[in-house]
């Protein structure tokens, strides 16, 4: 009986080691897996553990600068867009944000801030205009500046479509 009970206790573990082997076997075909550590042969996480210990200092990515036909796109969509109450204060501060990409997306296109001296040169009397002070209160009393200059812009980027197609 005892040989009967030994026979039994060694399938189990050929059929244990079995499934053992095939739940850390290679991955299929197709598969990402990446070994782990432990998998790693030793001379390769040897290696790359100095690297972690030693982090390199990384500059920050620069964010980038939205292209001018799109950050023109989000402007155009204030025009129909009016000053009504409990809006007023969105309305003005979104006009202002979607003129200030627009400024920054002149000046970072390829054809460079020459190509677009008009506009920028509206955008910058505007902030002349505003100062540091994006308050509500400041963009109301100026709200006749701020929609001009948005309308100014729109009417000249209608005779440059290539700037915005």
């Amino acid at each position: 009986m005892r040989i009967h009970q030994g026979r039994g206790t060694a399938v189990a573990a050929v059929f244990l080691a079995a499934f053992l082997v095939s739940c850390s076997a290679s991955p299929e075909a197709g598969s990402e897996r990446k070994p782990t550590a432990s998998e790693q042969p030793a001379n390769v996480a040897a290696a790359a553990e100095p690297a972690a210990a030693e982090p390199e200092a990384q500059e920050p990515l620069p964010t980038p600068v939205e292209k001018v036909r799109d950050a023109f796109a989000t402007l155009q969509a204030t025009l129909g867009d009016t000053c009504t109450p409990g809006n007023c204060d969105y309305f003005l501060g979104r006009v202002n944000d979607e003129l200030t990409g627009l400024d920054e997306a002149m000046k970072a296109d390829p054809k460079g801030p020459g190509h677009f001296k008009q506009p920028l040169a509206w955008m910058s009397a505007l902030q002349e205009t505003l100062g540091d002070d994006t308050s509500t209160a400041n963009l109301e009393k100026h709200r006749s500046e701020l929609i001009g200059v948005r309308d100014k812009i729109n009417t000249w980027m209608q005779d440059h479509p290539d700037d915005y197609r």
